[in-house]
Order: C-alpha cells, then sequence, then structure tokens
C-alpha cells in the first residue's frame, strides 16, 4: 500500500548514488511502512545542471501554454485525490478527511497560480523626450530551492513550486523525510502533467548538508523556506552572504482575542476546531488564547467540552477526528511543556498524558491561569496544547497578544466594529482572522512578520519573490 519513495532528477525516478535509505515510519503505529531514497552531493549536483538546463527551456515556454499544463496538474491531484490522501494519512498520520482537503486544496492553489502567471504584467512609462521608449519587464529570477516541512508535505510544497513554475522558474524541491511519498505524488502530477523533467526535481536526505550545498551554489538564484524560526535565520544568513533571494515562513505563536461581546459559542467551535487540526501541528494554529473575564468561564466550558468530544485515533479511522503527533519527538516536546506548565503552576483542564504505548498519540491538553514564565506562554507549542488566560481591558489584551518575537497569524471575536479596526490595526502579524478562520486560500497573502518571516505565499503577491525587474530605454536608432 505504501511504494518506497525515490529521487526525481532529470526527469528520472532513481535511488540515490550510494544506495542509502532511510526507514519512512507509520506514526500512528510506529511501523516502518516503506523506505526512501538519499541525495548525495553528487545527486545534487546532477539536479542542479538541471535545474539550470531546465531554466532555459522552460522560461522560453509561453505562459499560456505553462498555465495549461499547470492547469492539467490540478485536474491529477482532484483524479487521484483518494489515493494521495491514503499515502498522507500513513505517512503523517492527519484523518483522512483533512488529507483529502489538504490535496483538493492544493489542486486549487495550483488552477490559481496557473492563471495569476499569466498576467506578470510589466508596465511603460512616458519618456522625457522624443524618440524614447521605455518600458519594464518582469523576468523569471531562476532556477530556485524550496524547502518543505511534513506537517502539510504537499500543500508547503504546492504553494512554492505553482508559484516558481508559473513564472517560468526551475525548481529543486527538498521533500520532507518524514512524509515524502505524498510531496513525491505532488511531483509526479506536475510531471505527468507536462512539466519538463530538468524544470523540476525532489531530492530528500541530510537538511543541514542540502541546504548548506544548495543555497550558495551558483546556479541556484532563489530559496524559499518553511520551517522554524531557528533555522530559517540560518538559511537566511546564509543566503544574505551570496546575495540570494529568500521567502521565510517561520514559526508562530497565534493569540486570539476573546473580547466580552464576542459570539462564544462561534469561537468556541471555530477556534477548537483550528487548534486541534493536524493535532496541532499547524504554524498558523491559535495557541494563546486572550478570553475578557466577563465570558471566560463560558469560554473555557465550552473549549473543554470540544476538546473532550475529539475521537483521538488512526486517521485511517472515518470516526477519527485528531490523529498522532509525527514522531516520539514531538510528544517528548509536549510531555515537557505540559510539565513545566504544571510546576509553573498552571491549571490543567483536560488532557495533559500520552495515549497509549503505540504510535504518538497525546490527548488534547488545555491549561488555564498559565503564568508568563511558563514555556508554553513562550514557544510555539506546534502540537494540541493550548492555554487560556483572561484579561479584564483590551489594552492589556493587545499587549499580551504583541508581546512575543512571533508575528504569522492572530485571531479576534467581537460584535464591535470599532474594536475589530482597533485590533486590525495593534496587532503586529502578517495575517488576522476577525470572527472566523479565513487565512491560507489561495488568492490572499500568507505570510508573517518579526521573526515568523517575511515574504508571502499566496497572492498575487507571491509571484514578486520569483520575478526580476528589467528596465528599458531605447531611442530611435
Amino acid at each position: 500500500m505504501y511504494p518506497d519513495v525515490d529521487l526525481h532528477i532529470a526527469g528520472t525516478w532513481s535511488a540515490g548514488s550510494a544506495g542509502e535509505r532511510l526507514p519512512v515510519l507509520n506514526p500512528a503505529t510506529g511501523e516502518t511502512i516503506g523506505q526512501l531514497a538519499v541525495a548525495t552531493r553528487e545527486d545534487l549536483d546532477r539536479a542542479l545542471a538541471a535545474a539550470e538546463r531546465g531554466f532555459a527551456q522552460w522560461r522560453r515556454v509561453p505562459p499560456i501554454e505553462r498555465s495549461k499544463i499547470l492547469r492539467r496538474a490540478a485536474d491529477l491531484l482532484r483524479e487521484r485525490v483518494e489515493d494521495i490522501a491514503r499515502l498522507m494519512t500513513l505517512e503523517q498520520g492527519k484523518p483522512l478527511a483533512e488529507a483529502r482537503a489538504e490535496t483538493l486544496v492544493a489542486a486549487e492553489v495550483t488552477d490559481w497560480f496557473a492563471e495569476e502567471g499569466k498576467r506578470t504584467y510589466g508596465r511603460v512609462i512616458p519618456a522625457r523626450q522624443d524618440g524614447v521608449m521605455q518600458f519594464v519587464v518582469r523576468e523569471p529570477i531562476g532556477p530556485v530551492a524550496c524547502f518543505t516541512p511534513w506537517n502539510f508535505p504537499i500543500n508547503q510544497a504546492v504553494r512554492k513550486i505553482a508559484a516558481a513554475l508559473c513564472t517560468g522558474c526551475s525548481v529543486i524541491l527538498k521533500g520532507p523525510e518524514d512524509t515524502p511519498a505524498s510531496c513525491a505524488a505532488l511531483v509526479r502530477a506536475y510531471r505527468d502533467a507536462g512539466v519538463p523533467g530538468d524544470a523540476l526535481s525532489l531530492v530528500f536526505g541530510d537538511p543541514a548538508a542540502i541546504s548548506s550545498y544548495l543555497i550558495p551554489h551558483p546556479v541556484i538564484r532563489k530559496i524559499s523556506f518553511t520551517g522554524s524560526t531557528v533555522v530559517g535565520k540560518q538559511l537566511a544568513g546564509l543566503a544574505g552572504q551570496h546575495m540570494k533571494r529568500v521567502t521565510m515562513e517561520l514559526g508562530g505563536h497565534a493569540p486570539a482575542i476573546v473580547f466580552g461581546d464576542a459570539d462564544v459559542e462561534k469561537a468556541v467551535s471555530v477556534l477548537a476546531a483550528n487548534k486541534f487540526r493536524n493535532a496541532g501541528q499547524v504554524c498558523v494554529a491559535p495557541t494563546r488564547f486572550l478570553v475578557h473575564e466577563s465570558v471566560f468561564d463560558r469560554f473555557v466550558d465550552g473549549f473543554v467540552a470540544a476538546a473532550e468530544g475529539l475521537k483521538v485515533g488512526d486517521g485511517l479511522d472515518p470516526d477519527t477526528r485528531m490523529g498522532p503527533l509525527i514522531h516520539g519527538r514531538r510528544l517528548e516536546a509536549m510531555e515537557s511543556l505540559t510539565a513545566d506548565a504544571t510546576a509553573e503552576g498552571a491549571r490543567l483542564r483536560t488532557g495533559g498524558k500520552r495515549i497509549g504505548n503505540r504510535g504518538n498519540f497525546f490527548e488534547p491538553t488545555i491549561f488555564t491561569d498559565v503564568p508568563l514564565s511558563a514555556r508554553l506562554m513562550n514557544e510555539e507549542p506546534f502540537g494540541p496544547v493550548a492555554a487560556v488566560q483572561r484579561f479584564t481591558d483590551d489594552e492589556a489584551a493587545l499587549t499580551e497578544a504583541n508581546r512575543l518575537p512571533y508575528g504569522l497569524a492572530a485571531y479576534a471575536y467581537t460584535r464591535s466594529a470599532e474594536r475589530a479596526a482597533t485590533v486590525a490595526s495593534r496587532i503586529e502579524s502578517g495575517m488576522l482572522g476577525i470572527n472566523h478562520h479565513g487565512l491560507a486560500v489561495p488568492e490572499t497573502p500568507f505570510g508573517g512578520v518579526k521573526d515568523s518571516g517575511y515574504g508571502s505565499e499566496g497572492g498575487a503577491e507571491a509571484l514578486e519573490a520569483y520575478l526580476v525587474t528589467k528596465f528599458v530605454s531605447q531611442a530611435s536608432a
């Protein structure tokens, strides 16, 4: 049911040149389900040579033809959704319904960039003298190195490769070692749709070794990375030494403010669903819940009931609503965070423990009265652990929301238009959802500020990083 996963370089699927393979584990059982090919320096050199050839070829394909190819890739993703979703659940753990949704969203993202890539228009600038034509053209920046994580193995990758390919760039994608098969299925759909083999490569292996080789290499002109803030800063520094353009989508610790005039039931329903989606392993998941004291008890009671009503189990079970964490290290991280919060005096309202001794299951966990000294209030949990705090005035809530160096996503619930406007102007975040969770649709910007990175991986803004601007001033001969 689960294939061994090869590298894709220069139009060919193959093992690494050294023949090394890594095991792929099912996080619901802990069992090995497949093997993954590992790229060597020699393989990376082949991928770089292919990317250079592929860029020279792909950039000459008219945008309308590139668009048609991407649209075919989207159709193939829809046709293959059941097979791809099953692979994703086996290797990543999320419920099948979430895996299906991720695959279908990838098709939407591909469709959107297929259309937007046709609209990378330049402009004419009126000249100051007769006989001179001044115009601006937009050109693809060149071969791109993309680094993507395991939590959304298709959707993190598709935003990068679709944006790069629609503008005429070639791509080397360093996929996630924990979840390689669904990422490979995405690449296969693009290749089967007609993307040239040299224009799209997929490699796996030692992340540090691959990034330290690809980023400084003169063939690579652009870097796109999704991952932790710590690693992102290191890669951005390396890219800066070589004057490489970079898009960084890094960590977050999203505040969710529930004001006293909010629709509390709606806030509970939407925030709980998005907190525990993908077992909390979501960069834009709400993590610090700031609730006005007048509705605090109602919110906490509803939030706890929602958490306790989730069925946790194998994602292949149709009744499962929350799957396992990706690996044992995430389990240890959750246990460490909960132990620290308890030691700091936080009140555990539900959860707090590992479930069973097979697989990486952890209870949906909610703390209240968490002191600011606790790690949970300062470190992104990236798991099903939430901290709920009370506040008495709006200024205190806004101050706490902006306290941390992160600024990826934030949420607020209020019936007041004036209060909503204040939150929109005061929150330091790249994305803000007010009274709903409306982030990450293809046509809207997706990115953060402060330590959460820079650049966008959605909307028209996403294409800017893959294009260079050329000004031409031409006089009559």
